[in-house]
């Protein structure tokens, strides 16, 4: 096997503390909705809250890191290879077939991700953050917006929970879905996309 840095040491730093994070307050969230006691309800809070700043705080440096290095451009949509990448995932992966786009420093996602995490960062991640922050600072508002009830902004914000677990379910699972368990996860461990021998003789010759 050949192996291509493709995932900087930071990338992979941010990647894997924001998944902490997020199941992090996943945990804490629901049980403060009072789906279940781990913590205790007012400990579950003052996690979830830490743990938000937390992430807050991680998203501006990861937001800095990639416009000050041009990564940011690695998101833009683009619907080349689109069809193909799609069918790999309803067909080839259960067949076998090699999947059709290889990630390399220039191109980090695919299609089909691209426009997964775009709806993450202009969807998901607005909604969740900006109810969170409206419950957070309840008392500070409350008085200039009496017509906003508490009630809908918890609402809302519990919605947005439900669609980053149903994102994280997806993401998940679609990471899995490579000619191993672990091929598509391994180089956001290691850093490196793996090419298979035969695809770099083809290359060469």
């Amino acid at each position: 096997m050949k192996g291509e840095m493709v995932f900087k040491r930071f990338e992979r730093f941010w990647h894997w503390s924001q998944a902490a994070l997020i199941f992090f307050l996943l945990t804490t969230g629901f049980e403060v909705h009072g789906s279940y006691t781990l913590f205790g309800f007012g400990r579950a809070a003052q996690l979830h809250t830490l743990a938000a700043y937390l992430l807050l705080g991680l998203w501006v440096l990861a937001i800095f890191w990639h416009f000050t290095t041009g990564e940011w451009r690695q998101y833009l949509p683009t619907t080349e290879k689109l069809g193909a990448v799609i069918h790999y995932y309803l067909v080839g992966t259960f067949t076998g077939a090699s999947h059709p786009f290889r990630k390399t420093t220039l191109a980090k996602h695919n299609p089909l991700q691209r426009l997964a995490y775009l709806w993450f960062k202009l969807m998901i991640s607005p909604l969740i953050w900006s109810s969170g922050l409206l419950y957070l600072f309840f008392n500070d508002w409350n008085s200039w917006l009496p017509w906003l009830p508490l009630e809908w902004v918890a609402l809302v914000h519990t919605a947005a929970a439900f669609l980053m677990l149903i994102f994280i379910i997806a993401h998940v699972y679609m990471a899995t879905m490579g000619k191993t368990v672990f091929s598509l996860i391994k180089p956001m461990i290691t850093g490196y996309e793996e090419e298979e021998k035969e695809r770099a003789s083809a290359a060469v010759e």
